[in-house]
């Protein structure tokens, strides 16, 4: 479907659609997808994770830590509790990193080279959702531990 000539094209979606959901703005496709076998899906979740790692240095920076911590893990030898914690703090944190990622990627997207204030909103909360998660990680990671550096003397 061609747009017609009164409409200007502002981003990728307008080859597909012409017109703006009523009262929103925002262009709206569909189009079937194939149905994946589970290694198709794991391929293409692998290539979202690596193409985060290629493109956003944050998400590479919370990777390092992620390690970093594991090692000192690894150290003060954690209980499987403490695994547990310490695992799901790494996981919230790249989580979070790659969901602020597809959010201001989907963001970009729809609104293209427009300034919009609202699109500006929704890539700061998505970045506040990281913030948050990172918080919580150094609690979690924090409490677990000290305990452990404390008793070491480091």
């Amino acid at each position: 479907m061609n747009p017609s000539p009164e409409f200007k094209v502002t981003n990728r979606l307008s080859k597909f659609q012409t017109t703006a959901l009523k009262g929103t703005g925002v262009l709206v496709t569909w189009k079937p997808v194939a149905h994946r076998s589970w290694t198709q899906a794991l391929r293409c979740a692998m290539q979202g994770v690596c193409d985060a790692w290629m493109d956003e240095p944050n998400f590479r920076v919370h990777a390092y830590a992620g390690v970093g911590i594991t090692a000192l893990g690894f150290f003060v030898h954690l209980s499987l509790t403490e695994w547990l914690w310490i695992s799901f703090a790494i996981g919230l944190v790249i989580f979070a990193e790659l969901m602020n990622t597809a959010i201001e990627g989907t963001v970009d997207l729809v609104v293209g080279q427009q300034s919009d204030p609202l699109a500006r909103r929704v890539k700061d909360i998505a970045a506040g959702c990281v913030l948050v998660a990172a918080i919580l990680s150094t609690v979690i990671g924090a409490l677990t531990f000290f305990p452990h550096l404390i008793i070491r003397g480091v």
